[in-house]
């Protein structure tokens, strides 16, 4: 398999994907359009509890939190100097 191959069932994949995804958006749209709040929201609740505990309990070390946290400043830092010079260049 070569790469251009690879790349095209990758990108074949995130499609389906992203269609999964918007027909699950859709489908819940409909069932909160029919149904009363008492019943969904709950089960919304759950949803998103789940997700904030799932996130809390991710065991990263103080080192990989560092690590992202001076990723992300450099970003800001790059993105802050594209913004006072317009039109220039990042050199690398």
């Amino acid at each position: 398999m070569t790469d251009s191959n690879t790349l095209e069932n990758l990108d074949a994949k995130h499609d389906r994907n992203r269609e999964q995804r918007i027909a699950a958006i859709k489908r819940w749209v409909a069932y909160i359009q029919a149904e009363p709040p008492e019943t969904w929201g709950p089960q919304q609740n759950a949803v998103v509890n789940g997700q904030i505990s799932a996130a809390q309990h991710v065991a990263t070390s103080a080192a990989h939190q560092k690590h992202v946290s001076d990723v992300a400043q450099d970003i800001l830092a790059i993105q802050n100097d594209g913004s006072d010079t317009a039109g220039s260049q990042d050199e690398r």
